[in-house]
């Protein structure tokens, strides 16, 4: 591909570095403005400095990942109602024998949750589980968090709906759901197990605990501290990150939507398990106005049935090969009708900002690659990286590695696609080659993958067990797990 005008090559390269800086460090000093707005400048540089005009920017954003985006995150939030991730926080602890196999258990349900409901979802959802586990048992939570965040990454390879950069991939590639999970799921459950003995043997020393040590440090915990907590994960999140005057808010919210005939005068034990019943009723969304036909127990379950049966309906359409799209976005709205409320409060807890950012993101990269740097740069390296030798996969595996850690996974992948896939002799392959490269890739540093970020952010703001994941620490266990799970999954792609 020739290069543009030497102006358009400048411009078009100065508006995608500032784009970069922002993205993967917000807070720099001279423009504080954040990886959202830093997408959404980059885009609007590419169009002044006329590297594309204002109609190629509006065709570059692509709306089936982003509608595809939307559908799956209220999903998401009406399964966080129905109790799902509790139960899978319950599920870690339950007849646990001993720290190793602690360990296993978070690499495996970490690894499930975020190929059907994203890495970062289930990283956020099971941060605190995680951490209750690592103090019940008197452990350094270092390995527990590496566990949850990298078995994450490495899980949401298995599906287009793990992460965002599969999705691009679905979307572009038009591999079916299950094709996209039959050609990646050996090598997502080798590569978790992997990735556990890794794990392990790094940490065996710090998870050998005596077993007299250990039901002595369970005595000092009670069993409903790991597996009951009032609040949402989605509220416990903005809490941790929000003022103060903003939790009060919240709290003050809850009481307002109270039942009323709970009774504000009473002892402490009373005043406790109402203000669980305030929490559960607040979050539950249920109203007992109306619902004298059946007891709210008997209600609740039956909507958490049904919030259950049309995700796995979702799930089944996919394998089906239903449009993805139009599926996930059809089981959102009917889980807002089964609701049979307002549905406000559970569209407010989407990230729209996600959305803005992928815009921005769609745009200043279309723009960069205007510019025919990537494409020249791919041309240099072509001849190199052919799927159909070893030598060739290992070079394009390391290619997607450096760049899915400098330019970030999804960026990577809307550069990369269309290139790598138009010159091998198996499209399809090629298509997965990246997408297991691109999201294994994001174990290789702390700044490799949202997921990392997020776990480090709530260890570090978690109560009683503060933590910080320093980036060598994320490093010495990062590099050589990511290049032995990804080498073993390259073996199995077909």
């Amino acid at each position: 591909m020739a290069l543009a005008t030497s102006m358009n090559v400048v411009l078009g390269s100065l508006a995608f570095a500032i784009f970069w800086v922002l993205a993967v460090f917000p807070s720099v000093p001279f423009l504080p403005i954040g990886r959202i707005a830093g997408s959404l400048l980059g885009a609007m540089l590419m169009v002044i400095f006329r590297i594309i005009t204002p109609d190629q920017a509006y065709n570059a954003i692509d709306l089936s990942v982003l509608g595809h985006l939307f559908g799956t995150m209220l999903v998401n939030v009406y399964l966080e109602r129905a109790d799902m991730f509790k139960y899978l926080g319950k599920f870690l602890s339950w007849k646990s024998k001993g720290a190793k196999d602690l360990i296993f258990r978070i690499c495996l349900i970490s690894a499930i949750s975020s190929a059907l409901f994203t890495n970062d979802t289930a990283c956020i959802v099971l941060i605190e589980v995680v951490l209750k586990i690592a103090r019940q048992h008197s452990l350094p939570p270092h390995p527990f968090l590496l566990a949850l965040a990298s078995s994450a990454n490495i899980g949401s390879s298995a599906t287009p709906i793990g992460n965002p950069q599969n999705l691009v991939i679905a979307v572009q590639s038009k591999i079916s759901f299950r094709n996209f999970l039959m050609g990646i799921l050996p090598a997502m459950l080798l590569g978790v197990v992997a990735n556990s003995v890794i794990l392990i043997c790094m940490y065996w020393r710090l998870l050998s605990i005596p077993k007299d040590e250990e039901d002595a440090a369970i005595k000092h915990h009670k069993e409903d501290d790991l597996n009951s907590h009032p609040f949402s994960p989605a509220t416990m999140l903005r809490c941790t990150s929000s003022s103060s005057q903003e939790c009060n808010s919240t709290m003050e919210a809850i009481n307002e939507q109270s039942p009323p005939n709970i009774n504000e005068n009473m002892d402490t034990t009373s005043h406790n398990a109402a203000l669980e019943e305030r929490l559960t009723y607040a979050f539950s969304g249920e109203s007992s106005e109306g619902n004298e036909d059946l007891p709210l127990g008997s209600k609740r379950m039956l909507w958490k049935s049904c919030v259950y049966l049309v995700t796995i309906g979702m799930l089944i359409a996919f394998l089906m090969g239903l449009n993805m799209l139009w599926t996930a976005i059809t089981a959102a709205l009917a889980l807002v009708v089964l609701d049979f409320k307002d549905a406000r409060l559970c569209l407010e807890k989407v990230s729209y900002l996600l959305l803005i950012f992928f815009c921005g993101m769609f745009i200043t990269i279309h723009g960069f690659d205007k510019t025919g740097i990537p494409g020249t740069l791919w041309e240099l390296m072509e001849p190199y990286a052919q799927i159909d030798r070893v030598s060739g996969i290992a070079v394009l595996a390391i290619i997607i590695l450096i760049l899915s850690n400098l330019a970030s996974n999804v960026p990577t992948v809307l550069l990369l696609g269309a290139k790598v896939t138009a010159s091998a002799a198996n499209e399809k392959k090629a298509w997965l080659i990246l997408a297991w490269v691109s999201t294994t890739a994001g174990n290789l540093s702390l700044l490799g993958s949202t997921a990392n970020i997020i776990v480090c952010e709530q260890a570090s703001q978690a109560p009683h067990l503060g933590y910080n994941l320093s980036f060598w620490s994320h490093l010495k266990f990062g590099v050589p797990s990511t290049l032995i799970v990804t080498a073993i999954g390259l073996t199995l792609i077909r």
